[in-house]
């Protein structure tokens, strides 16, 4: 844990442990191979050239880096958004908020809620503020403004709300009043862990997370061919189901970011499910990886 003004976020592991809800049929996220890493596996297009080896299902836009890390990797992917984000209903709100009142931190839990956070910041007259981030992502989208305000000054040592809220730092001669700018979708996990230690939270819903509502029916068809979809969010996991079908995405391997989106897996009856212990890019990039070994070495 730390809060300084390093803001390389440097100390976000990326670990070579896999963990699955289910038993995973070729018995690679068994306890015997838990610690197994994948770093090293290189994975050709399998099949016919115009199939794709897994789906990209984050907004569009949001799936390049990903695509690329596994593109080098001989790892053929399609992009099909699931899901896309609107203003929520206290984005018109922020500004004043961030103008008329006094915050210890602002806690900032994904990419979207940085870039409507960056926008009523500046709409505020860019006012101080101590900025406190979930991951390398997040960060990621405010370093990148070159603004030294929001420059992130803390990030869990886990990048998920389960240690966001017990290791945010207090500050000495602070008001214990903690900004969250989310989506109207997000869990009150961080909300809840920051009020038991005692901190007073204002939630502000800025973006809501919406599903696709429309996607070619060629394009279904080309993508249910693939062995593996990638999901960052339950709401896009949610939305490629309604698409896709719940007997199609059976046949496939789930591969998650993190725990959120694995046990949203869970709880729709899905058993091919991978995820990494910490979520992150590299680790995202790295479960795609195992979930594809495992369908080959189903084959």
């Amino acid at each position: 844990t730390r809060v300084s003004g390093d803001m390389s976020c440097s100390h976000v592991a990326s670990p070579q442990r896999l963990q699955s809800f289910r038993s995973y049929q070729s018995g690679w996220c068994g306890p015997n191979n838990k610690n197994r890493s994948v770093s090293t596996f290189r994975l050709k297009a399998h099949g016919s050239a115009s199939a794709p080896d897994v789906i990209l299902t984050r907004e569009k836009g949001k799936n390049d880096i990903v695509r690329d890390l596994l593109e080098v990797r001989g790892i053929q992917c399609m992009e099909v958004p699931m899901v896309e984000t609107e203003k929520g209903p206290d984005a018109e709100l922020l500004p004043r908020a961030l103008q008329n009142e006094r915050f210890d931190w602002v806690c900032i839990t994904s990419p979207e809620a940085a870039t409507v956070f960056i926008e009523g910041w500046k709409e505020a007259g860019k006012p101080d503020v101590r900025i406190a981030v979930v991951g390398k992502g997040t960060a990621k989208v405010l370093e990148e403004t070159c603004e030294e305000a929001l420059q992130p000054q803390f990030v869990p040592s886990v990048a998920n709300a389960e240690h966001f809220g017990p290791e945010l730092p207090t500050l000495a001669g602070g008001n214990g009043v903690i900004l969250y700018p989310s989506s109207a979708k997000a869990s009150t996990i961080l909300q809840d862990g920051l009020e038991a230690r005692g901190f007073k939270v204002i939630r502000m819903n800025t973006y809501n997370t919406a599903t696709v509502k429309h996607v070619e029916d060629s394009t279904l068809r080309h993508a249910r061919s693939a062995r593996v979809v990638a999901v960052a969010s339950p709401s896009a996991l949610k939305a490629w189901v309604h698409h896709v079908g719940h007997d199609a995405t059976r046949a496939m391997t789930i591969a998650a970011i993190g725990s959120t989106s694995a046990r949203a897996a869970e709880k729709l009856g899905l058993e091919r499910v991978l995820f990494p212990e910490e979520p992150g890019i590299e680790t995202f990039v790295e479960t795609i990886e195992m979930a594809l070994q495992n369908t080959s070495k189903e084959e």
